[in-house]
Formats: C-alpha cells, structure tokens, sequence
C-alpha cells in the first residue's frame, strides 16, 4: 500500500491511498481531513452561549432544552449524511468499478458500475465562481447508441482532489481500461 499526500481544491490536506490486489484490481482512496474536536467544542459552546443568553433574558428553560436538542440532532444528521471522511474507488477490470464514500458516523454508501457500462474515466474541468476546479468522472455508454455518453458520474465529490492527485488516479484507472481493451475476448465457457 502507497500512501501519498495532496491537496484538495479548498487547500486542505488529503491523503491518497494507493493499494494494488493483483494486475487488473487497483483501490484507490480519498481521505479527506478528520472532524476537528476543536471546531465541534466551538460550535457547540457557540450555539449554547446563545442559548443561555436568551434564556437570561426570557426566564424560560425551553430555550436551553431546544438549544441542546437541536445541537445533538444536527450533529448526528451531520456526522450521518454530510461529513465523509473517505472515499475509495475499486477498480476490477473484469467486473466493473465499485465508488465506496465513508462518513464520519461509520455509515457507507457504495455503488457498483459493471465494466460492460463504462465507457471511460476522465478528468473534466468546470468554472465554479472564478476557478477552474477539475474532478474526474467515469463516462457511462449509451446502449442505444455505441459511440454515445448516457450518463457521467463524478468522482471524489468530497474531497475534491487537486489536479496532481486526479492525474494519479487516472492513470491507475486508465491502465486497468487499457487491460482490458487489449485481453482477448474469450467466445464462452469451455
């Protein structure tokens, strides 16, 4: 295993993880920086000092219970559904790609693209307010039309890789693709 470090498009540190199971099966991860223990404290003191101060002003404990019932639902939707800490890609050039994002809570979310359905991966560009953010994605076939695009699934929508660490990923991916262009097809089961 092959660990690397980069930056994301916002300048925070990522680490890329490089493992290679056999010839045609590559994973590769994006872990993006953990939950900070002092950004959370803030949050939390911030929205409770709140709290107590109106419950000064208005002698009404319902405010504090709201405060603290609130800030404990929030924190789990976020830990649940919006903090990912990685994201992984599994690259099997005989059955497809599977894109695996783990949060914060434990939770994971996976999706399975057969390799039949792949058409390519490449790295895309896209103007977000005045920057060039680059992002790679895996271009779906179209089954009515050979040569066409039906889908583009965007990768690494988290972490948000710099270019220098797409260009890495590509290329992991693009020889497991070339792999499996150039093997023989075999015509069925002997």
């Amino acid at each position: 295993m092959e660990e690397r470090r980069y930056r994301s498009a916002s300048g925070a540190p990522i680490a890329l993880r490089r493992r290679q199971h056999s010839a045609s099966c590559r994973e590769l991860s994006v872990r993006g920086p953990r939950l900070q223990l002092r950004s959370l404290s803030a949050a939390t003191s911030a929205v409770w000092l709140a709290a107590y101060g109106l419950f000064v002003l208005s002698e009404n404990s319902m405010v504090l219970s709201a405060a603290i019932f609130i800030t404990l639902i929030g924190l789990i939707i976020y830990l649940h559904f919006v903090k990912i800490d990685q994201e992984s890609l599994l690259v099997i050039g005989s059955l497809g790609i599977q894109v695996t994002s783990s949060y914060a809570s434990g939770k994971e979310s996976t999706t399975f693209i057969e390799m039949s359905r792949v058409k390519d991966v490449v790295i895309n560009e896209a103007i977000h307010m005045q920057k060039v953010i680059y992002y790679l994605c895996i271009l779906l076939r179209d089954p009515g039309d050979p040569q066409g695009v039906s889908e583009v699934v965007p990768l690494f929508q988290s972490s948000k890789p710099r270019l220098d660490c797409l260009i890495e990923v590509y290329k992991s991916c693009q020889e497991i693709l070339e792999q499996r262009k150039t093997a023989p097809q075999s015509s069925g089961i002997k």
